[in-house]
């Protein structure tokens, strides 16, 4: 049918408002695996220790019945191991007018742009926690670094040709002062991973995940055969999912965590991490919070910081596979 001269139509219109829900829709990722998986605690100066003991090697222990002057053991001491706190902040400055006009989702204001800010601050903590960079004391003009998760992990390792182990301060203690030399990259065989999850298990470790990247999840869940029961049931509340995969070793099951916020290193080389959550935290000096920053014009600013560090309670609770690359 015709339509009637001078019908006013919604192709003729030009100031119809775009639909935007009075919502807004982000599909940056939100999953933090690591810290989730992991504890908290709270320290008191930017330098933090923590005690690391090893007990003595199981060896025969007989001795005759009525003996009369048994010798004495060689003390258990624990050693110090240490690392710092770093500060990570955002900061959001809205205008008064931003803040009263009617935007769409409201995405402008002051409240909206800090929630932005604060799941920013998580991702970049995410990211720094397991990045590959060691301890830096900082001064006046230079920023303290908090040690991460690579730079402590020195037992439970599998490396590419010229990769090499971190160092701590002490040798044997301290704090990690210098980070893993990058090797050759190379592609993921079920093998590595069978290897260090053994070697975490007879370090004492019970590991119940691997942290990964993309390419390395879809391999270990297409051809490892420790992926042969690749589901679990979840019953915990918290759990957002019905179901996880998993890889059944010799030594226990582990879940297989996809991360986005692994490090990239050489080219497009990643590690691959087994965990035993039990034994790493992060340590905060100051939890995460906001404040109001002076006011010096029509708008408003607010400070989100925190000051923070990776606690690994023991570096032999975990293993990486280093200089991965999932593209091989």
């Amino acid at each position: 049918m015709a339509v009637n001269a001078n019908t006013e139509k919604t192709y003729d219109v030009t100031t119809i408002r775009e639909d935007l829900q009075d919502a807004y829709v982000s599909i940056s990722p939100m999953e933090t695996p690591f810290q989730a998986a992991i504890g908290r605690k709270t320290v008191s100066n930017t330098y933090f220790e923590w005690p690391v003991v090893d007990l003595a090697s199981p060896a025969a222990n007989r001795v005759l019945e009525g003996e009369a002057a048994p010798g004495n053991d060689a003390p258990t001491n624990a050693v110090r191991l240490g690392n710092y706190t770093q500060i990570s902040d955002k900061v959001v400055e809205v205008s008064d007018t931003a803040e009263a006009v009617n935007g769409a989702g409201d995405a402008q204001t002051l409240a909206t742009q800090v929630a932005f800010k604060l799941k920013e601050l998580k991702r970049d903590m995410e990211l720094m926690l397991l990045s590959n960079v060691a301890a830096v004391a900082g001064g006046a003009s230079t920023a303290r670094v908090t040690a991460g998760l690579p730079a402590f992990l020195t037992s439970n390792v599998s490396r590419g040709t010229s990769g090499a182990n971190p160092t701590l301060s002490g040798t044997t203690s301290g704090y990690p002062n210098a980070a893993a030399t990058d090797g050759t990259a190379r592609a993921l065989t079920e093998q590595m991973l069978k290897d260090v999850i053994a070697s975490c298990w007879n370090n004492g470790s019970e590991p119940s995940i691997v942290l990964c990247g993309s390419a390395v999840k879809q391999k270990i869940s297409s051809t490892f055969t420790g992926s042969a029961t690749k589901y679990q049931d979840m019953t915990n509340k918290k759990s957002l999912v019905a179901a996880i995969d998993v890889y059944v070793s010799d030594f226990g099951t582990l879940q297989i965590v996809p991360s986005r916020f692994l490090e990239t290193r050489t080219v497009a080389a990643r590690d691959v991490f087994v965990l035993d959550p039990n034994y790493a935290r992060v340590a905060f000096l100051k939890t995460v919070n906001q404040k109001p920053l002076a006011r010096t014009g029509h708008s408003e600013r607010r400070l989100i910081a925190a000051e923070y560090g990776l606690q690994v309670d023991t570096q032999k609770a975990h293993g990486i596979i280093a200089d991965i690359n999932g593209a091989l």
